[in-house]
């Protein structure tokens, strides 16, 4: 069995969010940064979405991911209620948050000892696919402090894809990277997105970004009462 034989049985899933709205409070103010959100994503679809700091982008990636749940409305993959953290909705951020104490390799591993099934042999194989599919498969025993930023980006990427997700959130991952960096990432997200077929929802600020990224851009508004669906 060839290592992309692995990854044959997760397909895309569809995402919807439903009405959502969600208000933080403080002693003194409140401030809602959703409110009645609909948004639906296509199994396989690559959807950006773009707003400047303080549009809900990370509130509404936070509720999808199911690290914080909605004052009001819900979320759900094929149909199925988004109730808390899962493997099959991963999230990718802005800082790669690797284990300095742990090598590439033991980054994109570490979270496949807690899927269950997978033997010493299959992580290896896992492992060993997505470094090859984000270009580090020469890299597998560097630390992180010996990689550039690009570098760690791709090893942030490949631990997010390694546990096979439905659903891959990003939250701005190339906007601390210098442009040509960035340029690279953006042929080659384009290039993994193509071959591992996964459902991918990009938040960021960069409207170039979205546009190069994703077959659809959604632009939010402050607060979020709805979303205004574009087409690249």
């Amino acid at each position: 069995m060839s290592a992309k034989d692995d990854f044959a049985a997760a397909p895309p899933a569809t995402l919807a969010v439903e009405l959502v709205t969600k208000w933080f409070r403080t002693t003194r103010t409140s401030v809602q940064a959703l409110d009645d959100l609909n948004l639906y994503v296509d199994g396989g679809e690559f959807v950006c979405l773009v707003g400047p700091s303080g549009r809900g982008k990370s509130t509404l990636l936070d509720i999808i991911a199911g690290l914080t749940l909605p004052g009001e409305g819900q979320v759900f993959t094929d149909g199925v209620l988004v109730q808390g953290p899962g493997r099959h909705r991963l999230a990718m951020f802005q800082e790669s948050a690797l284990f300095p104490w742990l090598n590439v390799f033991g980054n994109v591993t570490f979270g496949l000892r807690r899927v269950a099934g997978l033997g010493a042999a299959k992580r290896r194989r896992i492992a060993d696919y997505h470094l090859h599919l984000v270009g580090l498969a020469k890299f597998k025993k560097a630390y992180v402090h010996e990689l550039s930023g690009g570098m760690k980006q791709r090893a942030a990427l490949a631990r997010s894809l390694a546990p096979d997700p439905r659903v891959l959130l990003m939250d701005e991952p190339f906007a601390s990277l210098d442009a040509m960096t960035r340029e690279q990432l953006y042929f080659d997200l384009q290039r993994i997105w193509k071959e591992r077929k996964k459902t991918i929802v990009l938040f960021t600020h960069n409207v170039r970004e979205a546009v190069c990224l994703g077959d659809r851009v959604v632009l939010m508004s402050r607060p979020v009462r709805a979303v205004s669906p574009g087409s690249t």
